[in-house]
């Protein structure tokens, strides 16, 4: 709230993950109010002590995602709060593991979808509804992987299950349409660059940070909206300037 304007806030799913961890900050600093959802745990305490000075941030912790009735009691909650919802971010899934699809049972490749795909069909079958009351424009982007048009050698299971939510995100595109809520998925084409994996990183591989600038652009582009969009360095900038206007800047996030 600023000068007694309750402006929407962003939800973020999967907040404690890396690219979580990267549009939390990317929407603090274009001064959105941010609503971050992840599993209670050492990620979600460092993301609480990394923001601490930041009043624009509200946390909440649950279990994962995975079906209806996991989406529906996080509406109703959403509810209670009765905070308008601009947009939805959703970084949501499950570790790649190694192997073969030939070498591992089927019923590997139906886990994966369980883990992968359906929380992400679940969670917009119940938030769509909820943004459509929106009286602006509302947004639920999709944060996804690198392998989805192109097999991962090695890692078959990811990338199916990643190329199914590629299309899982065009067909919502669609659908939402009618509702007033514009879909789409950020692509991002290379692996995340962290301090972890510094020593081995490319140089063209983004950080967590970058990423989610690149998705919170998509809140002010002003072009019809494409059901996939590609992350773009150009658009990973620090913003020029807040979302709303009487918001004053957010600190910097590194």
């Amino acid at each position: 709230m600023n000068g007694g304007i309750l402006h929407p806030e962003s939800l973020v799913l999967g907040a404690s993950g890396t690219v979580g961890f990267g549009v939390v900050g990317a929407l603090l600093e274009a001064g959105s109010p941010v609503l971050a959802l992840g599993r209670d745990g050492p990620r979600m305490q460092a993301l609480a002590e990394h923001f601490s000075e930041e009043p624009a941030l509200s946390l909440m912790t649950s279990g994962c995602i995975q079906d209806d009735q996991d989406a529906a009691a996080l509406v109703a909650t959403l509810r209670k709060r009765k905070r308008p919802l601009r947009a939805v971010f959703a970084s949501l899934g499950s570790r790649p593991e190694s192997g073969r699809l030939l070498d591992r049972p089927s019923r590997s490749l139906s886990d994966k979808l369980q883990r992968d795909l359906i929380p992400h069909l679940a969670a917009a079958r119940h938030l769509l509804p909820l943004l459509a009351e929106s009286n602006e424009t509302a947004h639920y982007i999709l944060i996804g992987g690198p392998h989805a048009e192109r097999g991962w050698a090695g890692y078959g299971h990811a990338s199916v299950s990643a190329s199914a939510l590629r299309m899982l995100a065009q067909v919502l595109h669609e659908e939402a349409l009618a509702l007033g809520v514009r879909v789409q998925m950020l692509s991002v084409d290379h692996p995340i660059s962290t301090p972890a994996n510094a020593c081995n990183a490319c140089a063209e591989w983004p950080s967590a940070l970058a990423v989610g600038r690149c998705a919170v652009s998509l809140l002010s582009c002003h072009e019809a909206p494409k059901p996939i969009v590609s992350y773009n360095a150009a658009r990973a900038q620090p913003p020029l300037s807040t979302l709303f206007s009487d918001y004053p800047p957010a600190r910097a996030h590194g």
